[in-house]
């Protein structure tokens, strides 16, 4: 039985699995998308759902929380709290997406884009119309 397992320990202990969640997601929050191993994305995305129905409460004592959990990063909460709120009215669940992408040539891992699912970059639809052109 798995009576309290939480999820993937990616060959890591506790702190260095923590720091690189934390790292991830202020990555994810602060570009939109980020490119990763499928191992790392899948035992993400727990976290990001719990940090988005942070988002949904919008009271100040879930933005601490999420201030806690991003290790005090007050520019990825702030930025969380600010320009995620219209993504979690639209939705209860489900925030994040997850693309497969190439294999990684050095050891061949399963890589994957993770983005919020309604991610749109303005960067890169602008310069994908110049290329166009």
């Amino acid at each position: 039985m798995r009576k309290r397992v939480f999820g993937k320990k990616l060959n890591r202990p506790r702190r260095s699995r923590v720091a690189l969640f934390r790292s991830q997601a202020r990555a994810l929050i602060l570009h939109g998308r980020i490119k990763t191993t499928k191992a790392k994305a899948q035992a993400l995305r727990p976290e990001l759902e719990r940090l988005m129905t942070l988002v949904k409460k919008g009271e100040l004592s879930s933005q601490r929380a999420a201030l806690a959990r991003l290790g005090n990063d007050k520019e990825a909460v702030n930025l969380l709290f600010s320009k995620y709120t219209e993504l979690v009215r639209s939705r209860n669940s489900g925030f994040v997406k997850i693309q497969l992408l190439a294999q990684r040539r050095g050891d061949a891992a399963e890589m994957v884009e993770i983005s919020w699912v309604n991610f749109e970059d303005k960067d890169e639809n602008v310069s994908n119309k110049t290329k166009r052109s």
